[in-house]
């Protein structure tokens, strides 16, 4: 009789059911924590002939990244998503938005081209995020020539822009590029007007070489990017070719080389940079060897090693001198940046961060 009265005490529906709602509180609660989590936390590669795919998704994230609008990642010269499957770009970073909570797209344009052509290629990987994502803009950020790649963007279709983040980007040219141009221009006296003499042809040739290396195993052939062109990439990285973009384009850049921008923010959209200083920031990453040698051009003019702490000015300048050299600004190469230093993927959360906090 004891026996049977405890059982029917144990299951009664007074004592029974509030446990059992309980229980399907907390299952609710985990599957819409899930379920946000999910959403928010996504990293999509776009290098794929047929729009953006999910190569990552994360549970139970942060909101430090979470930001309004999907980050939209453009690399630099000679860039590429994923090499093999192996190498990335922005090396760990798009992971450590995700965890905070970011949507985050890698895009990938010609690797070696001038900034209107792989400018107007991203546009159109840009159009068709805003589609995946149902957001009407995005956050850009752009790595080296990413960073003019996406000031192209916003400067002829701003709708689809909230912030533009320049990273180590030469913004009014490099001087390795001056160096290297001026060594392989045409000569004057080349009875063939304008046709480019060897040294022209040799450089224009490594750079579609490097085009069309940097695009196998990115996740799309050779053959569903625009032709790669050597020559264009380096006059549009030179300063005079800068000017030429920045006449047509001048939203938020500085009046003179080595002034500050006065405009932080234009046509609604909130402009953004950082860069580095220095070259030999590892003894163990051998691209530190050859970064040193291309700072060359620069004389004592402080400079990453392909871009001067001027030139990468644009907006709101977060900082220029941080202790990272060209590549280590996209965590390159494998993570191998200064040791003591501010971390770069730390650097991307925290200017995420700023953007969530400015409602973009």
């Amino acid at each position: 009789m004891k026996l049977n009265a405890y059982f029917s005490a144990a299951i009664s529906p007074s004592k029974f059911l509030p446990t059992l709602g309980a229980l399907g509180t907390g299952l609710l609660l985990m599957t819409m924590q899930t379920t946000s989590s999910q959403a928010a936390g996504q990293h999509y590669n776009c290098a794929n002939a047929n729009g953006c795919q999910l190569v990552d998704s994360q549970y139970f994230t942060s909101s430090y990244t979470k930001t309004q609008y999907p980050v939209v990642m453009a690399h630099g010269l000679g860039g590429f998503t994923s090499m093999f499957g192996v190498i990335d770009y922005f090396n760990g970073i798009p992971g450590a938005l995700v965890r905070g909570g970011s949507e985050v797209y890698t895009t990938k344009t010609s690797a070696v081209n001038n900034s209107e052509v792989r400018g107007e290629q991203l546009l159109q990987q840009v159009k068709t995020i805003s589609a995946i994502s149902g957001k009407s803009k995005v956050n850009l950020l752009g790595h080296s020539q990413g960073g003019i790649d996406i000031r192209y963007v916003a400067g002829v279709a701003p709708r689809y822009v909230a912030s533009v983040t320049a990273v180590s980007s030469p913004e009014q040219g490099s001087k390795t590029a001056d160096f290297v141009k001026a060594t392989l221009e045409p000569s004057n006296d080349d009875n063939s007007g304008d046709q480019l003499n060897l040294g022209t042809q040799l450089v224009a040739g490594l750079f579609h070489l490097i085009g069309g290396f940097t695009d196998i195993g990115s996740g799309i052939s050779y053959n569903e990017i625009q032709e790669q062109d050597g020559w264009q990439t380096l006059v549009a990285l030179s300063t005079s070719g800068a000017a030429t973009f920045n006449a047509k384009f001048p939203a938020a850049m500085p009046t003179s080389y080595c002034g500050q921008p006065a405009d932080t923010a234009v046509n609604g959209i909130k402009y953004y940079s950082f860069s580095g200083v220095g070259q030999l920031t590892s003894a163990l990453d051998p691209s530190d060897y050859l970064l040193a040698a291309t700072s060359v051009p620069f004389l004592f003019e402080a400079n990453d090693g392909l871009v001067s702490k001027c030139s990468s000015r644009l907006g709101y300048v977060i900082r220029d001198d941080y202790r990272m050299n060209h590549l280590d600004s996209a965590d390159q190469v494998l993570g191998l940046t200064a040791w003591g230093s501010s971390e770069p993927k730390s650097v991307y959360r925290a200017q995420v961060n700023r953007l969530k906090n400015a409602s973009l």
